[in-house]
């Protein structure tokens, strides 16, 4: 698949602020199933400091810093990306897939921290916990039988609802509210990966669905580490395996580090912002025809 992205956002203050240091997560993967062709990235009013880091996950991430009061922060990303299929997971196995549980020591250390759970004492939630071995009841402690089981069961206790504000909720909180949005699922998935030993990330990036929907938005999913196959994405809201009209913005074991823009300001007492945005994709077709642009807008 070929796209051609522009995601937009403004920002508008209603009194002249300062503005702190922002992080942005705007600029697709550059590797593995997806290729980053072209990317370019205006903001107004202009940066007195920008720089490029490469995150823990591997993510290009770009922070910014302002000098000056304004009363608005204009961000544009604009991008082209190819994604290519993905090996068939059971073509990566061989055939040699252990069962679950998987046993920590026969992971590569740099993957215990995609292992660790979400409550202060660094413990699984025990309603992740239940549901986890649930699936795995019914997989035979198979890795693909347990991932398609864990989304099947997500999907029949907890209805998928959109909801633009606020981090992500923990996963007993989704289970107990019987109700969450695309991120909700996507950390409840992750959190049950991770209590059979299965290391486990959250993605947020876009989903270019075909038939084209009349409008995109951000979407959020899990990638699940497999042997042989490596990082491997799954969405609990469609309820299967990622495709290559899934696109990659950012991964990290902490939701709120995969935010397309993160940063703060400093104004008067009271200072209300008001977010609006943009997004905007052209899909080529099978036929190398351009179908027309799917827009969301929001205020």
């Amino acid at each position: 698949m070929r796209a051609q992205l522009t995601h937009s956002l403004t920002y508008r203050y209603e009194a002249p602020v300062q503005l702190g240091e922002h992080r942005l997560c705007l600029r697709p993967r550059a590797q593995g199933h997806q290729h980053l062709i072209e990317h370019s990235l205006q903001i107004t009013p202009e940066p007195s400091h920008s720089h490029d880091l490469l995150a823990a996950s591997g993510d290009a991430i770009q922070r910014v810093r302002f000098f000056g009061p304004t009363d608005a922060l204009r961000i544009q990303a604009s991008s082209l990306v190819v994604t290519h299929p993905a090996a068939p997971l059971l073509d990566c196995f061989n055939g040699l897939e252990p069962p679950l549980p998987y046993p920590r020591r026969q992971l590569n250390q740099d993957l215990l921290g995609a292992l660790e759970g979400w409550l202060p004492n660094g413990q699984h939630d025990p309603s992740a916990v239940e549901l986890a071995q649930d699936a795995l009841m019914g997989s035979n402690q198979q890795v693909l039988p347990f991932l398609h089981q864990l989304m099947e069961m997500i999907q029949d206790r907890v209805k998928y609802t959109q909801r633009h504000a606020g981090p992500a909720w923990p996963a007993g909180r989704t289970l107990r509210e019987r109700i969450g949005s695309c991120r909700d699922l996507a950390m409840l998935m992750t959190e049950c990966c991770r209590s059979v030993g299965l290391p486990a990330r959250f993605a947020s990036g876009y989903h270019l669905a075909d038939p084209a929907p009349q409008s995109y938005d951000l979407h959020a999913w899990t990638e699940v580490y497999l042997p042989g196959a490596g990082w491997r994405g799954f969405d609990p809201s469609a309820g299967g395996e990622i495709t290559e009209r899934y696109i990659v913005l950012a991964s990290s074991s902490k939701p709120d580090l995969t935010a397309a823009v993160c940063g703060t300001f400093s104004g008067p007492p009271g200072t209300v912002s008001e977010l609006s945005w943009l997004i905007e994709a052209m899909v080529e077709s099978e036929s190398g025809q351009d179908h027309e642009p799917s827009l969301i807008q929001a205020a």
